[in-house]
């Protein structure tokens, strides 16, 4: 191995390490749970990075399925932050949807009944040969 890529090893190690600890860093000062889910996404990136880089220099493909499985990891962790963080930013839009789910339930239970109430009225209002006749 030649001087030049120990130090370009070197190097990338270096900055590898400082995008890793920097992104702990994060992690543990926060301050809202948004900038923990970047942090931990950033660190698993690196971590991506890491063995990418590490399958380049030993010339092998073993390591790729623990990158689908990280990469993966991260992807779904976020979403489900993401998620749970939008419900716990707009809890009165989620109540007011529940609510006019409810009224709306109620007004097409009444329009029901209403529709049975006009169909039982014109059974009554119509004679009984008339019923007849329609069959």
């Amino acid at each position: 191995m030649s001087i030049t890529l120990t130090v370009i090893y070197f190097a990338t190690g270096l900055l590898f390490t400082a995008a890793a600890l920097l992104a702990v860093a994060r992690i543990v000062r926060g301050p809202s749970i948004l900038d923990r889910v970047i942090a931990s996404d950033v660190l698993l990136t690196t971590l991506l990075l890491v063995i990418g880089a590490e399958m380049v220099i030993n010339h092998h493909t073993r390591t790729i399925p623990l990158m689908v499985v990280l990469a993966a990891t991260a992807v779904f962790g976020t979403i489900a932050v993401a998620r749970y963080v939008s419900k716990q930013d707009h809890p009165a839009q989620h109540e007011n949807a529940d609510q006019e789910l409810q009224d709306a339930a109620k007004n097409v239970d009444a329009r029901d009944d209403t529709i049975v109430d006009d169909v039982a009225e014109a059974a009554v209002e119509t004679p009984e040969t008339e019923r007849a006749g329609d069959k």
